[in-house]
């Protein structure tokens, strides 16, 4: 058997046979979401191959239970290409929610705002993004399934049910393009000004790779961004990753709001 299918076959013994029937990768500052489900959680240290999150604010456990009445597989925490120079770290967990049956996936994260409508402490949905890391993480795949078209990464019909939700809960959720940086070094204000000519509307270090991964494994998409603060020079405040800790939970609530609502109304 494969790694994820033996994967797959361990996370059924211990949580049930059924299916997730949406995946959720939580962000920076936002793994105490995973703590709402009802159900069975799985340190990464006790699912082999998985990579460990080395980042702060994240919470390395899979949980699958109930959420809302829909049956959930939520990661409480990614690694990032910065942490290893991989950018596939996300491949195994991801090739094993695919296992699992899993056919939707709903990610979000921390981001860095290039427009003044979008402050700190409210919400982002990507309608598309920009790889501006400069790496891919199919790079060494062997087969032709490489060639992922990425034309409707993100799902059309996914974001609209997760605006619909936002409108119902009455919480902003505007749409913009995420730049992807690798990181860990936070952005020059020189980079923020060209990302911002490119047509970006956030910076981030995350997500773009697992998007690029979900859709070779044939998963549906849409992400979320947690705005922490402004870009580089577009305002006086000091970038951190405590900063970043500290502003997340001001926009995760907002984000558990509309996730339930989704949830409760797909």
């Amino acid at each position: 058997m494969s790694r994820n299918a033996d994967l797959a076959s361990l996370i059924r013994d211990r949580a049930g046979e059924a299916a997730p029937e949406y995946g959720l990768i939580l962000g920076s500052g936002l793994g105490h979401l995973s703590g709402t489900v009802d159900g069975v959680a799985i340190p990464y240290d006790e699912l082999p191959g998985f990579p460990h999150a080395g980042v702060s604010g994240h919470v390395p456990q899979l949980v699958i239970g109930q959420l809302e009445g829909r049956r959930v597989a939520v990661f409480g925490g990614r690694s990032h290409y910065y942490e290893s120079g991989r950018a596939d770290a996300m491949r195994l967990p991801l090739e094993t929610l695919a296992a699992l049956g899993c056919e939707r996936l709903i990610l979000t994260n921390a981001a860095g705002s290039l427009r003044s409508d979008i402050p700190p402490g409210d919400l982002m949905m990507l309608s598309d993004h920009i790889a501006f890391a400069g790496t891919n993480p199919l790079i060494g795949e062997k087969t032709d399934a490489r060639f992922v078209p990425m034309t409707d990464a993100h799902d059309a019909e996914l974001r609209a049910a997760l605006a619909a939700a936002a409108r119902s809960e009455g919480i902003a959720l505007p749409q913009g393009v995420y730049c992807w940086f690798s990181g860990p070094s936070f952005e020059t204000p020189a980079e923020i000004r060209a990302a911002k000519i490119l047509g970006a509307d956030a910076v981030g270090m995350s997500t773009v790779p697992e998007i690029i991964l979900a859709r070779f494994l044939g998963l549906r998409c849409a992400a979320i961004s947690v705005i922490t603060n402004m870009g580089a020079g577009l305002s006086d405040e000091s970038i951190s990753h405590d900063h970043t800790k500290a502003m997340a939970p001001l926009g995760a609530a907002k984000l558990e709001r509309i996730l339930r609502r989704f949830l409760r109304e797909a």
